[in-house]
């Protein structure tokens, strides 16, 4: 049932994205680091009846999660993707509150909306200034997050946020147009090599997990990091559009959410970041088969505001906890090849040393000094 359903919604964002890419022109649109974020006051979309996020006929329902002592949660939780609808944090935030409202896990209603730009700064800083101390608003992150913030010098970093959990990994993938006259790695490497300006690279965010995954592809070959012709895109969905309409050479991005264009005739894999082949696209060669020794994983977690009250921030653990263990969620991760990296405890820690990790690979490759 889970698996149509999210084959259901991605289908739709078909359609969606082939409007765009008419949209898109013959010019590859960047994205703009200083985009404005939506009113405070906008509407968001609940997770029922998002047409993003097909509705349930049928699930488990379990009994809710009862109400802290102080009466939370009084009103419906608000989960912000910090970045355009069709990437991985929207996909995230919306299976999120798709599977604790079909189980009844929370006694209120979740709902989803985006602020994009800057590789999910700009979500970032309204999340610390605009809603501290307010435990009904979260926000989906990951390692794309981190990389961005020292890329972009950002003035809000994660020490300020309250961390609840890490949720999923997933590997990365290179993907080309369906029609593109790379078809294998090595095509694509032996143009890379030789004029690496005349490759132009889609992915997300500058300094993301897919401009880091160029960025060492380009340091195992060979390639000085300065010469990679990189456009960075706010969402995915931006991305996927720019391949498909052959805007850019080559995109990157997570395996689950570009694997039903490659389904639907519209891209083709040529590598994947993983050490071994993965189960739902088992035809596609890992980058270290190909010769490229790189691997890279992608996670994507949950974080709140800052100065939340400790017992609004057990409750909203408790929630995403029953969420990862129901069998829902699980049918979440098998469909899109999502493996399950939960993690609550000791989280703040593992923040830091993301860090760490993330800024010397970006020093590594030329990203930052």
């Amino acid at each position: 049932m889970w698996h149509f359903w999210s084959r259901t919604t991605r289908l739709m964002a078909l359609v969606f994205l082939t409007a765009l890419i008419v949209a898109c022109g013959s010019t590859p649109s960047a994205e703009n680091p200083n985009a404005t974020q939506p009113p405070a006051d906008s509407s968001p979309t609940d997770a029922s009846t998002d047409p993003a996020t097909p509705a349930s006929d049928s699930t488990t329902a379990n009994a809710p999660l009862a109400l802290t002592a102080g009466g939370f949660p009084a009103k419906p939780i608000q989960i912000m993707a910090p970045a355009n609808p069709g990437g991985g944090w929207d996909q995230t935030a919306r299976l999120m509150a798709q599977v604790v409202q079909d189980t009844q896990i929370s006694p209120v209603a979740l709902e989803v909306f985006n602020v994009p730009g800057a590789g999910g700064t700009i979500g970032l800083a309204q999340l610390v200034t605009q809603n501290q101390g307010d435990a009904t608003t979260i926000m989906v992150m990951g390692r794309v997050m981190i990389g961005s913030i020292l890329v972009n010098q950002a003035p809000v970093n994660l020490e300020a946020v309250t961390p609840l959990a890490r949720l999923t990994a997933e590997y990365e993938v290179l993907a080309v147009p369906a029609d593109s006259p790379y078809q294998t790695l090595q095509d694509l490497l032996d143009d890379f090599q030789a004029n690496p300006q005349d490759v132009a690279w889609a992915g997300g965010s500058a300094g993301g997990t897919d401009h880091l995954l160029v960025g060492q592809i380009a340091s195992a070959t060979g390639v000085e990091s300065s010469s990679i012709n990189y456009v960075a895109y706010s969402g995915g969905g931006e991305a996927a559009a720019a391949v498909i309409g052959g805007q850019v050479n080559v995109g990157v991005s997570g395996v689950g959410e570009w694997i039903d264009f490659v389904e639907a005739g519209q891209m083709r894999f040529l590598a994947v970041s993983s050490t071994d082949r993965l189960s739902n696209t088992p035809d596609t060669p890992t980058l270290v088969e190909s010769g490229v020794d790189v691997v890279l994983l992608n996670w994507r977690g949950v974080v709140a505001p800052p100065n939340i009250d400790p017992e609004e921030r057990d409750w909203l653990v408790q929630m995403l906890t029953a969420m990862n263990e129901s069998e829902a969620w699980q049918q979440v991760l098998e469909t899109n090849g999502w493996d399950n990296v939960f993690l609550t405890d000791g989280l703040a820690e593992y923040l830091v040393e993301e860090d760490a990790t993330i800024s010397a690979i970006l020093q590594d490759i030329g990203m930052t000094e």
